[in-house]
């Protein structure tokens, strides 16, 4: 597999699971009992943190790179695993 390809597989892990974890931790400023600017939305979070966000989306992407290159050296999931033909038509 070429370096590219892994960056690439990664970058897509990254912005999985950036995305995934968006609302995780997030409080709204009724939760947290602050007031709220006026015309502000009632969801809008307010203890959202990026760099939090950003850090831990790096790992879990990283772990998930991981094994998704150990998986195509070694083999361990396939199409066959799941009943795909496998071979030509």
């Amino acid at each position: 597999m070429q370096w590219t390809s892994i960056l690439a597989i990664y970058f897509l892990f990254w912005v999985f699971s950036a995305f995934f974890l968006l609302p995780f931790g997030v409080r709204t400023h009724e939760e947290l009992g602050i007031e709220r600017v006026p015309g502000q939305a009632d969801s809008a979070p307010a203890n959202f943190r990026p760099g939090r966000l950003l850090i831990r989306a790096t790992v879990i992407s990283a772990v998930l790179t991981a094994l998704w290159v150990a998986n195509y050296v070694n083999g361990w999931v396939t199409p066959a695993t799941f009943g795909f033909p496998i071979g030509p038509y």
